[in-house]
């Protein structure tokens, strides 16, 4: 049975930035175990002679004619935003240097 352990718990939670205080890592981590699990037995059941899908019926993408249209310029793109710098929307950082 594939192992996580309440450290490895706790560091994917700050990498999604959730908040999980000691209970419900130690809840977690099981849980997750138990998902690991499954996800292993699911792939041990597929053997090389078995394709990978995606879709349990064939699908077929319908292509157009790619064509120039149209568009907006730079400037009337970013005339409605709150904040812009060099010719780009200006937005709050959300992550940290750590990343």
């Amino acid at each position: 049975m594939p192992e996580i352990t309440r450290d490895e718990v706790a560091h994917l939670a700050d990498l999604a930035r959730i908040d999980l205080d000691d209970a419900e890592l130690d809840r977690l981590a099981p849980q997750l175990a138990v998902i690991l699990e499954s996800v292993a037995s699911i792939s041990g059941v597929a053997g090389d002679d078995i394709p990978p899908t995606s879709h349990a019926i064939p699908l077929t993408n319908v292509f157009r004619e790619d064509v120039n249209t149209p568009c907006l310029t730079a400037e009337q793109a970013l005339s409605g935003a709150p904040a812009q710098e060099q010719q780009r929307f200006s937005v709050p950082r959300i992550l940290g240097d750590e990343q």
